[in-house]
């Protein structure tokens, strides 16, 4: 009896204790997993995500970055090998842009020296597959150029080849104010005049640069 009476009181000690247990709230580690938020400290507010934003969360979507094109990738090249000496000199209207730029040529020998002729390079997005565009932005008595500020230059057309550059225009430009060519020419009157009387031409030239009329044109002064 003695034995039967401690094993009941053994068991009715187990229940409560069970009973106790079950309405006492558990705290484990699954709090967080279950929905809980995870605490925020100041430390972590002032870390920096390496994607961006603070406390490694993405505050904003940033630009993404403009893909260049192969044009602006071969002229970075070139721009920074550009060497046109004392005679050319380049400067980018847009510092941000490198597809447009002003090329300035003044020569020291010449029909037209110790004048500054500014030219406008654009360059196409499939260059060097395809030339610069160049136009004389200066108003210019020249068999090459015309009242319009086309130039004439080989390299610019059936001449040019993916292995040219800037450097390359820009030469052949200098070089069309040393030694003009009158058999490929834009203006053609003053083209026929440079073959069959040079003097006549020459003195057209400094008509045109002291700001005078030739063949029915006014030029800008330079001189």
């Amino acid at each position: 009896m003695l034995r039967l009476k401690k094993k009941k009181e053994a068991e009715a000690k187990a229940k409560a204790e069970s009973e106790s247990a079950s309405t006492t709230p558990a705290t484990t580690d699954t709090d967080s997993a279950d929905g809980a938020s995870p605490m925020v400290t100041e430390d972590d507010d002032k870390k920096v995500s390496l994607l961006g934003g603070i406390g490694g969360r993405k505050v904003g979507g940033g630009e993404k970055k403009k893909k260049r094109t192969p044009g602006e990738i071969r002229i970075q090249k070139d721009i920074a090998e550009l060497d046109g000496g004392s005679v050319a000199t380049i400067s980018f209207p847009n510092a941000n842009s490198l597809t447009a730029f002003n090329v300035s040529v003044t020569p020291d020998s010449g029909y037209w020296c110790n004048c500054s002729y500014e030219f406008t390079f654009t360059i196409p997005a499939l260059y060097p597959h395809e030339p610069p565009k160049v136009h004389c932005n200066t108003q210019l008595y020249h068999p090459n150029v015309n009242t319009e500020g086309n130039v004439c230059l080989n390299i610019l057309r059936e001449d040019w080849k993916p292995v040219l550059d800037i450097n390359a225009v820009i030469y052949g430009l200098i070089y069309l104010f040393y030694d003009p060519n009158p058999a490929d020419p834009l203006n053609h009157a003053a083209a026929k005049l440079l073959r069959e009387n040079k003097g006549e031409f020459e003195r057209n030239v400094a008509r045109s640069l002291r700001g005078g009329y030739v063949d029915g044109v006014q030029y800008e002064q330079l001189k």
